[in-house]
């Protein structure tokens, strides 16, 4: 049922390898979102490591399956598009919700705002 088989090993080396990368920048994105403190720091671990993971996963995906079908897949550039611009707007408009939300109920562990700079 597998085509595993038909994959020459000097395409199978690469996509193994980018697998375990991928895996391993998630696992680190899930680690430090489960051990950092507080949720500003939180917020940061899980979408670089994951971003990171997920576009070495989508890399082998390609690899591997262009290989096997003979022609180039062009559907994980579609879905790394998608992780490249919406990752970065949702951890803006997260931070900016729970920044908003800690300053007004006092909470001390909000990080300080930036001094808006003076326009002269």
């Amino acid at each position: 049922m597998t085509h595993a088989a038909d994959v020459p090993l000097w395409a199978a080396v690469p996509v193994a390898f980018l697998l375990l990368i991928g895996a391993g920048l998630a696992l680190a994105g899930s680690i430090g979102l489960v051990t950092l403190r507080s949720f500003y720091d939180r917020m940061h671990a899980p979408t670089l490591g994951t971003t990171l993971g997920i576009g070495s996963i989508l890399v082998a995906s390609m690899l591997y399956f262009s290989i096997l079908q003979t022609r180039f897949v062009l559907h994980e550039i579609l879905i790394a598009a998608f992780m490249v611009v919406t990752t970065p707007v949702t951890l803006m408009l997260l931070a900016r919700a729970a920044l908003y939300r800690d300053e007004r109920e006092g909470n001390p562990d909000a990080p300080p705002r930036r001094p808006t700079p003076v326009q002269d």
